[in-house]
């Protein structure tokens, strides 16, 4: 029997998202969500597909204290059990990991040696509150399967084929050397993947188009893609640089920081939270959730409507700038919960860049499908699309492909 599942584990510091695939067809046989690990709340919500054992029955709940990621696991192993797809079956090929940060020296998937995992400790400290939470799930998969291959996929390897002279910081050299100080960028494995299914809706070879993908959820970046490789993206050192999201500042000026701690007497951790988790649009307007954002809108309210003005400016001034440094462009791409949903982003975005041929159809742009697809005229010079972006396929495959999967 050849293996053909892939279970894809995304570790938070306090939930375990995980879905089970079969890559004969990319099917999902199983999906769910651990979260609150750690409390006494903690909840597994755990939904089988149909065509399984449980298939059709709707998903399965449970609450009550999950210790830590080890108690999170055993408990998503017994729900896959039920349906048939324990982790000791034979047709597990192996466990895919999303990882935050792999530095320079990851540039696609790895298989996980103890080498591996020591690098990416190695990177917690310009990865504080994601690489450790991701090192607990590879550590807690390989307790309960230590004869499985256990693959990392980085969000940053899409980015290391920037150039030089994107990726660095204007900086002292040695300084930036000593302590890894460049631009590595993220959501890779999401502009990875939606960069290709553009490139497929358009009907070419990645290799022949030149995409800038707008990755916006509740973080939200962008990236310039030539030919199939990034060449800039918005995030940087960390996942604050770029683009105004729901909770994060983006861009800022750096001395902001050091005038805060003047007068008024913030501390470095209290900047952190300020441009973290109270700034982006929950700082401007008291809310991070797009849609709530738009109902103010239409009732009048200001303050959602300034909050909304310097979203999309800073939006618009991303897309000038990689049309810029790509010269040419195919398409511009709208992907993840705000990019996929909200028309009035889309719209507001490309408005007034009709000379660089970029433009919206309004009924196209109205429609609401989980499907790839065109919402820009016919004649457009530059495409103008919304691919819903696929995160865990992505790693499913290139797990799948790094382990020698073979299908009969």
């Amino acid at each position: 029997m050849t293996a053909t599942r892939v279970l894809v584990l995304n570790s938070g510091s306090s939930s375990v998202k995980y879905q089970l695939l079969d890559m004969r067809d990319s099917s999902r046989l199983a999906v769910g969500l651990v979260e609150r690990i750690g409390e006494q709340t903690s909840r597994l919500v755990h939904t089988p597909m149909a065509g399984t054992a449980s298939g059709g029955a709707g998903k399965r709940e449970r609450t009550g204290p999950i210790a830590d990621h080890d108690a999170a696991l055993k408990a998503v192993a017994e729900e896959l059990t039920q349906d048939g797809l324990g982790l000791d079956s034979p047709e597990l090929a192996a466990i895919g990991h999303r990882v935050v940060h792999g530095g320079l020296k990851f540039a696609a998937p790895t298989v996980i040696t103890d080498e591996v995992l020591a690098e990416i400790e190695r990177l917690v400290p310009v990865a504080p509150l994601h690489n450790p939470a991701n090192i607990t799930g590879i550590r807690t998969a390989q307790a309960l399967r230590p004869d499985l291959p256990q693959v990392a996929v980085f969000d940053t390897a899409f980015h290391t084929t920037m150039p030089e002279y994107a990726a660095r910081y204007a900086i002292d050299v040695e300084t930036a050397d000593a302590h890894r100080i460049r631009r590595y960028g993220f959501h890779g494995t999401s502009h990875a993947y939606v960069s290709r299914r553009t490139a497929a809706l358009l009907g070419r070879a990645p290799e022949d188009v030149n995409v800038i993908v707008l990755h916006l959820g509740n973080g939200a970046s962008a990236s310039a893609v030539a030919g199939g490789r990034c060449v800039d993206t918005s995030m940087g050192l960390t996942p604050l640089e770029g683009l105004v999201m729901g909770t994060r500042s983006g861009d800022i000026d750096p001395a902001v920081t050091f005038h805060l701690k003047r007068v008024a007497g913030m501390s470095e951790d209290d900047v952190d939270v300020l441009l973290n988790k109270k700034s982006g649009l929950v700082g401007l307007c008291g809310d991070n959730d797009m849609r709530e954002i738009r109902r103010r809108i239409d009732e009048g309210d200001e303050r959602a409507r300034l909050a909304f003005e310097i979203y999309i400016h800073r939006l618009k001034k991303y897309i000038g700038a990689y049309y810029a440094v790509l010269g040419r462009v195919d398409a511009v791409v709208f992907t993840a919960g705000v990019g996929e949903n909200a028309a009035p982003v889309r719209e507001a975005a490309v408005a007034g860049l009709e000379e660089l041929g970029l433009v919206v159809d309004a009924d196209l742009n109205a429609v609401r499908s989980d499907e790839p697809r065109i919402v820009s005229p016919q004649d457009a010079r530059v495409a103008v699309a919304v691919v819903p972006t696929d995160e865990e396929l992505e790693i499913a495959q290139q797990t799948f492909a790094l382990v020698g999967g073979a299908l009969d």
